[in-house]
């Protein structure tokens, strides 16, 4: 998922930032992205995939159709493409910027620890209806020490500061999540711009690192979204079970993260919005191809 400039978002790929569906180009609520090298004729192409530990250079490309190298993209958050590395027990969570060359290849520096890693690509390639998020394996040699989940407490910590989580991610349903960021127990209300926001948030799926997309509600100069404390995100969850939520947000000119875990689980219906199941409604409720449970909320 990514974040950056407010509604533009929905000018390609997502049709309706409201509708439930919380994605671009076709992710919608039941298939997150970067769960495929391959998407539409693009594909995540890794100059190597069992790496060793410690700081280097990732090089790569991002093959077309034509299965040459893609070398014109649309930017979207202000950069052609975002590149996230994250190792299979959500540890170790990196969003870089590569650099391109002429010829289409990307490069970028990452620091790795031991253990399986998820790459990921998301990009907006030129003359494709909208983003894509392309994701790949690699190993990196050494002594392999997972870590256990971090527990789902709402609150993060990072340095001096602190970062709280108010809202409910909720399988198939487009909610409101919004982070308070907190410095040495005060209200941030100075926060800078990060990729066209204040913020950019990703989420992703404990179990297969699904990729979702994830949009911001205002941007930095609309008149109306405030520098903090607050940063509001609209997400929808595919399905139920534990995510990763990493926001980047920029104060005092540094880039900081601040991780959760959150589990996503339906709402059960509030008993006055519960339909009725008297036998004159049985029928009509049956005929509409299993899509009654849906009007509960309503």
């Amino acid at each position: 998922m990514k974040t950056t400039s407010g509604h533009n978002m929905n000018n390609h790929g997502s049709h309706d930032g409201h509708s439930g569906h919380g994605s671009h180009s076709g992710h919608g609520g039941s298939r997150p992205g970067g769960l495929s090298v391959s998407e539409d004729g693009y594909t995540l192409d890794l100059d190597a995939t069992i790496l060793t530990a410690g700081a280097q250079t990732i090089t790569f490309r991002v093959t077309g159709p034509d299965g040459r190298p893609v070398t014109a993209y649309v930017p979207e958050h202000e950069k052609e493409l975002h590149f996230i590395a994250v190792r299979r027990d959500t540890a170790g969570f990196q969003h870089v910027h590569p650099v391109r060359d002429e010829k289409g290849t990307w490069s970028t520096e990452l620091v790795l620890e031991p253990g399986d890693w998820r790459f990921f690509a998301d990009i907006h390639p030129a003359g494709h209806h909208g983003t894509l998020t392309l994701g790949a394996d690699a190993a990196v040699a050494g002594s392999y020490d997972p870590r256990p989940l971090p527990e789902a407490t709402g609150i993060a910590r990072t340095g001096e500061y602190t970062v709280t989580l108010d809202g409910d991610l909720v399988p198939g349903e487009a909610s409101d999540l919004t982070l308070t960021v907190s410095r040495d127990g005060r209200p941030v209300t100075d926060l800078q711009p990060y990729l066209g926001a204040y913020g950019h948030l990703v989420a992703l799926r404990v179990g297969d690192l699904g990729y979702l997309h994830v949009h911001p509600e205002g941007e930095p100069g609309d008149g109306t979204t405030e520098p903090g404390p607050g940063i509001t995100f609209m997400a929808a969850a595919p399905s139920g079970g534990t995510y990763r939520l990493y926001l980047d947000f920029q104060h005092d000119g540094v880039v900081r993260t601040a991780e959760f875990t959150v589990r996503a689980t339906a709402t059960a219906p509030h008993p006055d919005e519960a339909p009725q199941a008297g036998p004159e409604h049985a029928p009509q409720h049956h005929g509409h191809h299993g899509h009654h449970s849906h009007h509960a909320h309503h």
